[in-house]
């Protein structure tokens, strides 16, 4: 590199800006399938869906039995630990404290992520657009899951 420099040569990298505001104002679940996919055939839809379904039913598989599994074992070892007499829990306080907890991060969330409810209606329309795809992707989903 430092050789093409000294020769006079440039190089010009030919990056793509990504316009993020542009794309968050379009909908990023449009953006995710080519443009018009209830133009292409009935198989190429199903296809699709499928594919798309397998993968985020495979991954949701995945990292669901990770969380699972860690959750699961730190209760599991929290009730041991009880039992032998090492920790004496409250449970009615632990109650207490999670129903305010979840009330505070429910408001938190709702600052933080204020167009979860636009998102939903997004995935709506496009479901009903692309009933095909849509049917795919719950076939997919369910085999993924089950991989």
């Amino acid at each position: 590199m430092a050789e093409r420099q000294q020769n006079g040569e440039e190089r010009d990298e030919g990056f793509e800006i990504l316009d993020l505001a542009e794309a968050r104002r379009r909908g990023w679940l449009k953006d995710m399938f080519p443009k018009d996919l209830s133009a292409k055939s009935v198989g190429t839809q199903i296809a699709v869906g499928g594919v798309s379904g397998w993968c985020a039913g495979y991954l949701f598989s995945k990292v669901g039995k990770l969380a699972a599994t860690a959750v699961g074992g730190g209760f599991l070892l929290l009730q041991i630990a009880n039992h032998a007499g090492y920790v004496k829990i409250n449970w009615k306080r632990v109650e207490k404290d999670m129903e305010k907890y979840k009330k505070e991060i429910g408001k938190q969330a709702e600052k933080a992520y204020p167009d979860v409810a636009q998102i939903l209606q997004q995935a709506k329309t496009f479901m009903q657009e692309n009933m095909v795809v849509a049917g795919g992707f719950a076939g997919g989903f369910l085999i993924g899951l089950a991989s």
